[in-house]
């Protein structure tokens, strides 16, 4: 009896921790989503000729604080043992964000960035259902995990080229300052994805980790919906 108590218990903390996560992620600034911090926009925006370190160090930055892509990524490696495996959804996830930024700001292709970040709000709700076998219950069926990370990623992408568009960034080393941008992104991507992987194996030794693993996708659920409800919002208020 101690021990179911001690589990309930345990199992109590765990959802309390994913649900306070997932509601101080989705009322944080949206600066702190797709968005850009004040100075690091007026430094874009002063920006001319090829800057490849800064516009490095901007695209690692931006991916360490993006709680939206590290939420994903979670997502796509929680029940991902084998680093092979990781590094194959890692890397579909990663040429999708590259092909929709890398084009997308060339070629202006902008979508309205509430709606864009409500949809990968959405990505992160997906990503959660799967890791669930909500589909296969729902439908009998099991959706292509690798394709949905791959078109994810270019939801991702395009977010992020959504808001350096708005910042009308200057056209003078604009290509050579993008590609290193995106290396910035990838290489924070790799940090941000080193702490996942050391936490959530930690976890996995613990022995409750599938005890754990269907609350815990559920608190990502409700996460996700939390992002895409305050994005909606965002929508709807100021259009």
């Amino acid at each position: 009896m101690l021990e179911n108590l001690k589990q309930s218990l345990h199992k109590n903390n765990l959802l309390f921790l994913f649900g306070l996560m997932a509601v101080v992620l989705a009322i944080m600034p949206e600066a702190y989503a797709h968005g850009v911090t004040d100075g690091d926009k007026g430094y874009i925006q002063e920006s001319s000729g090829r800057m490849i370190i800064p516009f490095i160090y901007l695209g690692a930055k931006h991916m360490v604080t993006g709680y939206d892509h590290l939420l994903f990524l979670f997502g796509v490696i929680f029940f991902l043992y084998r680093l092979k495996d990781v590094s194959i959804y890692v890397t579909l996830f990663a040429v999708g964000h590259s092909v929709t930024l890398l084009s997308g700001v060339p070629s202006e292709t902008a979508i309205n960035a509430y709606i864009i970040d409500a949809i990968i709000g959405f990505s992160i709700v997906y990503k959660a259902l799967d890791n669930m076998k909500a589909f296969q219950s729902w439908f009998g069926f099991q959706p292509s995990t690798k394709l949905a990370t791959l078109i994810f990623g270019l939801f991702h992408g395009f977010g992020l080229a959504t808001k350096i568009l708005e910042y009308k960034i200057s056209p003078d080393g604009l290509i050579p300052n993008l590609f290193a941008f995106n290396i910035g992104v990838e290489l924070g991507q790799i940090m941000g994805l080193v702490i996942i992987l050391i936490m959530i194996n930690f976890w996995r030794r613990s022995g409750s980790f599938m005890k754990q693993a269907y609350n815990a996708n559920v608190a990502l659920m409700v996460g996700g919906f939390i992002f895409v409800g305050y994005q909606m919002t965002g929508y709807f208020i100021n259009k």
